[in-house]
């Protein structure tokens, strides 16, 4: 029999201040040298010409090149300050090269030097003591340690590290974890974090003959369909594969930015039920199976629909599998062997335990809620507490639909959110054609309250 194992993507991910995103580095500007004696209590650094009194490092918020000005976040300080950008003031790239406004990005680290008195603006150079780690697909962001973690390196938040959207100032929450991301800092600290890459939504239409199948979208990522899913996907152009029983077909759709995209399956055909059955060697002995989500008795040959189905193995001090299955044939056999871990993983009695606690979301009343791209019912709702990281999508006809990563921690108690009421917009697009008229989104204000 055949018995395809098809990889599963996990990416984990997780992530507040002044102001707006693009690029960093930096060398002392060509201008007069400042006199680096640090004030206290001012954040800034006085310089000795005439020509500017004071010097900074500072993160690039805000620029308005109608107005001719700058908006920047002082390190030490925490505080935003203007200043005007005049024909006399000069504009410079990491390496000193004369640069133009609109080459200095919105999120940038910046060394400044400027009149204060005037609020004039001197020298304005991309430091280079600043890093750029660029196009970030794998990371782990953690807020409660207020830590990064990409690749090996782990770097620390700060209390004015500003996440940016299109330029636009956007809370950590609204951060999801199928982003792309840009993270600018210096040493060990992140001061910027802007979403080169967002996401959009998908809805499946006339899906009732694949409910409890699985689609592919793209190459890595699999979900089973379930009844009035509203899934979170990266923006981009995706061929999705539906399947169920071994059939199903491919159908291509393009997700933008903050839009929702309805995809019609109902033209796809399912073949008539075909068994395989599936003989499981595990290793411990005394490991658990689950196959889509129910528990199955790997003593004995488990019988499977044709079709894609999640495999889970599990044990008491070792690593837990989660893998999907293609079962193509009627018959085979698969060995699993878990790897053992130092600290055991959470017993499934703490599982339950914890999930007799609920997640209250209170607000915004009347909009449809989604947990991970499954339905819940329409807020005030509730749903089982399960630790981790997951996504909250909300939706209402007629208004732009909004999700927020939110850290559920494993505490035996109940938590409430209450999220920001969502804007009046057009942003349901059928398959795959823009919307219009769709207004941006503001900084969503979710308030989490034990």
């Amino acid at each position: 029999m055949s018995i395809e194992i098809l990889a599963l993507a996990a990416t984990v991910a997780l992530l507040t201040a002044c102001g707006m995103g693009n690029r960093g580095g930096q060398t002392a500007p060509p201008a007069p040298t400042a006199v680096r004696e640090s004030q206290p209590g001012t954040g800034f650094v006085p310089a000795s010409p005439n020509s500017y009194d004071s010097a900074d490092t500072a993160v690039l918020v805000k620029k308005d090149g109608k107005e001719g000005t700058v908006t920047l976040l002082n390190l030490d300080t925490g505080r935003c300050y203007t200043l005007a950008v005049e024909g006399t003031s000069n504009l410079y790239d990491k390496y000193g090269e004369a640069v133009s406004l609109e080459q200095i990005g919105v999120g940038d680290i910046v060394d400044v030097t400027f009149l204060r008195s005037k609020k004039r603006l001197n020298t304005m150079q991309i430091s280079p003591s600043a890093w750029v780690y660029a196009s970030a697909s794998r990371y782990e962001i953690d807020l409660k340690r207020s830590e990064v973690t990409i690749g090996e390196d782990v770097y620390k938040l700060t209390g004015d590290t500003l996440y940016l959207s299109q330029n636009m100032r956007i809370e950590a929450m609204d951060i999801n974890p199928v982003d792309v991301l840009t993270f600018k800092g210096i040493g060990s600290s992140i001061l910027s974090v802007s979403v080169e890459q967002g996401h959009g939504y998908l809805r499946l239409k006339n899906e009732e003959n694949f409910i409890d199948g699985y689609m592919e979208i793209g190459q890595s990522s699999y979900r089973r369909i379930e009844e009035d899913m509203l899934l979170t996907v990266p923006e981009g152009h995706y061929q999705i594969r539906v399947s169920k029983r071994g059939g199903g077909g491919v159908k291509e759709v393009t997700i933008r930015r903050g839009e929702e995209t309805t995809l019609d399956i109902g033209d796809l055909e399912v073949p008539e039920i075909q068994l395989g059955t599936i003989i499981f060697t595990l290793e411990p002995s005394s490991a658990k199976l689950y196959i889509d989500g129910e528990k199955a008795d790997p003593t004995a040959p488990v019988e499977l629909e044709y079709g894609i189905h999640q495999m889970m193995v599990r044990a008491n001090g070792y690593q837990t599998i989660t893998q999907y299955i293609k079962v193509a044939q009627p018959s085979g056999g698969l060995d699993i062997k878990l790897d053992k871990v130092e600290d055991e993983e959470e017993d499934e009695e703490d599982e339950d335990r914890l999930a007799k606690y609920k997640v209250f979301v209170d607000a915004p009343e009347n909009a449809e809620v989604y947990l991970d791209g499954n339905y819940v019912g329409i807020a005030p709702v509730s749903f089982a507490k399960s630790e981790g990281s997951h996504i909250v999508t909300l939706r209402r006809s007629g208004y732009e639909t909004r999700s927020y990563t939110i850290s559920v921690d494993g505490e035996y108690k109940d938590i409430t959110y209450s999220f920001a009421e969502l804007i009046p917009g057009l942003t349901t697009v059928p398959t795959g054609e823009p919307a219009v008229d769709a207004t941006p989104a503001p900084t969503a204000q979710p308030a989490p309250a034990q």
